[in-house]
């Protein structure tokens, strides 16, 4: 499996990124896609999920200014980040959580390798 990330990079307050994760290799589902984030001197937190039924939970310092979506058939999650504070900066995650086969139920994480994202004040 690979995620391929992107989008992640430098930007000032107030402005807009959209970061991408494709996802390919031994996949035949995915449950949920996520981004996570980790700052310095901090632990990694969920910022936005995304099941396969389109359920959606964002971390509350994220609410109104993020936003994610999925295509299904890209195997894709985007965030669009809007109204960035320095705050946000972070490496951003991007997980899966996923089904290799069709003859067994269990799931996989897997995790890209991050993008970073500086917003500067």
């Amino acid at each position: 499996v690979q995620l391929l990330e992107s989008g992640g990079g430098f930007v000032q307050a107030g402005g807009s990124l959209r970061l991408s994760c494709a996802a390919s290799g031994s996949i035949f589902s995915i449950n949920a896609m996520g981004w996570y984030r980790q700052a310095p001197g901090k632990q990694r937190e969920l910022v936005a999920l995304i099941t396969s039924s389109s359920n959606i939970n964002y971390t509350d310092s994220v609410k109104g200014r993020f936003t994610i979506f999925r295509d299904n058939a890209e195997n894709t999650v985007y965030l669009q980040m809007n109204s960035l504070k320095p705050e946000d900066t972070a490496v951003y995650y991007c997980k899966i959580v996923y089904r290799m086969s069709r003859l067994y139920v269990r799931e996989y994480d897997y995790w890209g390798q991050g993008t970073q994202v500086v917003v500067s004040s």
